[in-house]
């Protein structure tokens, strides 16, 4: 598997374009993500809401280019998930799991758990 370049799971920033990332079991959150994450927990609740909303684009915001051009940037997003679940499922492999308590685990059977990551190691 080549590897997958680190990109900020939230605004979809690769590593390249921002001063720090912060990695996470599949996911990763930059520097400016986090100082959002600051700024929105230390602002006071709005009157009636009882929570803040975060300046994030809905999906009935935006236009059809800008929503068909950041599917690549999600689906490598998704790409960094299933990077590090099989990292995981490898380690439990590591340590002598079976392919049952690992298809427990993650909700699908042995037979599942075996096809989809026995390629992994």
């Amino acid at each position: 598997m080549s590897p997958i370049s680190r990109r900020c799971s939230f605004c979809l920033k690769p590593e390249a374009e921002v001063a720090k990332i912060v990695a996470g079991p599949g996911s990763f959150i930059c520097d400016e993500c986090v100082s959002l994450c600051v700024e929105i927990l230390g602002a006071p609740p709005q009157p009636g809401s009882g929570r803040t909303e975060p300046d994030v684009p809905s999906w009935s915001a935006l236009s059809d280019e800008a929503l068909l051009g950041r599917l690549p940037l999600i689906a490598e997003s998704a790409d960094q998930v299933e990077a590090a679940l099989e990292q995981w499922v490898t380690e439990a492999r590591r340590r002598e799991a079976s392919w049952a308590r690992i298809g427990a685990a993650l909700g699908m059977t042995r037979q599942a758990a075996w096809e989809r990551f026995a390629h992994t190691g």
